[in-house]
């Protein structure tokens, strides 16, 4: 009598073909936009659903960068991602481990209030916030960017479950062996939640990136501005700067900017895809 096999059913010509029709309909609008950047400003209003490529030139990208500074807003959303997301990389899953592996007065009352904050939409958060830093002197600076938000109580919540995870038996071994409490953490629960380290860096880099609200209350300086804000200016500058720009050009610097801002994001998912979705199914299997 044969064993029944374990592994998992290799997918069948109907699911392939499903899977091709998904591929096509999410992969079709980044196609298009990048195409679409492509072309002439009156080709896209002529024909905006063909692309030729003998008719490809990189005219909207260079009036886009013209009229914009995009690079300064490249620059600026890099170091916020960069130092942002840093601190919430080393805080949070320290805060994360003291509430999952620590007893101490007062525990659960905390990670409550913490969890409540959750419930608060950010847009009220946005006054009190910005009253802070104009007290504190910090409007027009790279502190109004990147201190608000850099320690979340999602990012804690989400360390906390993964960490919750390792076993004590790890820890009481190490404090055997006479390793301090964060020479514990730095090479015992560092290396076994590191899946979920990278998931939350995913997340966090991706967050910190697509920010608008934030940074376009926090900072009017233009050399200040991060990349989402610089965009959202993008179609009132090119009115401004050529008298009687038609829709073509118009769309035609907003698809190079937009096809731009997005190739970051998708070169991180897709180095990072694989331990994103081990991060994320971590906590999802127990052993």
């Amino acid at each position: 009598m044969k064993r029944k096999s374990l592994s998992q059913p290799r997918p069948g010509p109907f699911q392939y073909v499903v899977l091709a029709g998904l591929s096509v309909l999410f992969v079709y609008p980044i196609w298009w936009a990048v195409s679409s950047s492509l072309k002439p400003a009156n080709e896209i209003v002529r024909a905006p659903l063909s692309f030729s490529p003998g008719s490809a030139t990189l005219d909207n990208y260079r009036a886009m960068f013209d009229d914009v500074p995009i690079g300064t807003g490249f620059l600026n959303t890099v170091l916020v991602v960069a130092v942002k997301g840093a601190m919430t990389m080393f805080f949070c899953p320290l805060a994360g481990y003291a509430f999952a592996k620590y007893r101490f007065v007062g525990r659960n009352l905390l990670f409550g209030v913490l969890m409540l904050t959750l419930m608060l939409p950010t847009l009220v958060l946005i006054i009190p916030l910005l009253l802070e830093m104009s007290q504190l002197g910090w409007v027009n600076t790279y502190q109004a960017l990147i201190l608000p938000g850099s320690i979340d109580a999602f990012s804690i919540f989400w360390m906390r479950q993964t960490i919750a995870a390792v076993p004590d038996e790890l820890l009481d071994a190490g404090r055997m062996d006479g390793a301090s409490e964060f020479g514990i953490f730095a090479r015992i629960v560092v290396p076994v939640i590191r899946p979920g380290l990278a998931a939350l860096g995913v997340l966090t880099a991706m967050n910190v990136y697509n920010d608008f609200v934030w940074p376009v209350v926090a900072v009017n300086d233009e050399s200040h501005q991060t990349l989402q804000v610089v965009l959202s200016t993008l179609a009132q500058n090119v009115t401004g700067n050529r008298i009687g720009a038609d829709f073509g050009t118009v769309w035609g610097e907003l698809l190079a900017a937009g096809s731009i801002a997005m190739l970051p994001v998708l070169l991180v998912f897709i180095l990072l895809q694989r331990h994103f979705i081990n991060g994320i199914l971590a906590g999802s299997v127990k052993g």
